[in-house]
């Protein structure tokens, strides 16, 4: 039987966090089952889970650390602009108020998808995340607000209580998502000195759970 990782919808209202009672061990603490996966939410609409529970048995697919790769090969750009997918932002131009950040965002992310179905895993798979930033040329801090606007194009991009997609931002534009998915992994994000590729904004690692 295939199982698909479970969201656990948490009331915004409670200390604690809203558990299913096939779950909730002899002792009354919180035990995944060994097959499942588990992942806590509070709201309707959250960026990332509150956590994961994975049971003992489930298989997981752990990535490399990926960063975008070099898909503008327009003539006298920059090491970053280099990493501006121009399949999707054509001749590298971005459009108003899409940032740098936020295109390699997208750009990594469509890589994170295609090692994901070569693993026979989709996005949806994805229960943990962790995203190293760099500040872009001349600006004295990571552009967190322009990752976070490419995360939702793959990720946490449906209401969870109708289950309909939400409108996202692409710069100053709002509407669908490049991929619909309810998946809310367990993610940080942190900003580092410099990452291992001149020019990389942006470096994702992610573990993915395995439906049986």
């Amino acid at each position: 039987m295939k199982t698909r990782t479970k969201l656990v919808l948490a009331v915004a209202i409670t200390a604690g966090i809203a558990v299913p009672s096939t779950a909730v061990a002899a002792d009354g603490l919180f035990s995944p089952k060994p097959t499942e996966a588990f992942t806590f939410v509070t709201g309707e609409t959250p960026s990332i889970a509150d956590g994961v529970a994975i049971g003992k048995n489930v298989a997981w697919y752990k990535s490399s650390g990926l960063g975008p790769s070099a898909l503008n090969t327009a003539p006298g750009v920059s090491a970053e602009a280099r990493y501006i997918p121009a399949d999707v932002f054509p001749g590298g131009v971005l459009p108003a108020g899409v940032t740098i950040t936020e295109a390699q965002s997208i750009n990594v992310l469509m890589r994170i998808g295609e090692n994901l179905k070569k693993a026979g895993l989709s996005y949806e798979d994805v229960t943990s995340m962790r995203v190293f930033l760099q500040n872009p040329a001349g600006e004295q801090a990571a552009d967190f607000a322009g990752w976070n606007r490419g995360y939702r194009q793959f990720f946490a991009n449906t209401n969870l209580s109708t289950g309909q997609p939400l409108q996202v931002q692409l710069g100053t534009a709002v509407g669908a998502p490049k991929v619909v998915n309810p998946a809310r992994p367990s993610r940080f994000t942190i900003e580092v000195e410099n990452l291992p590729v001149n020019g990389w904004l942006v470096e994702v690692e992610v573990d993915a759970v395995y439906s049986e």
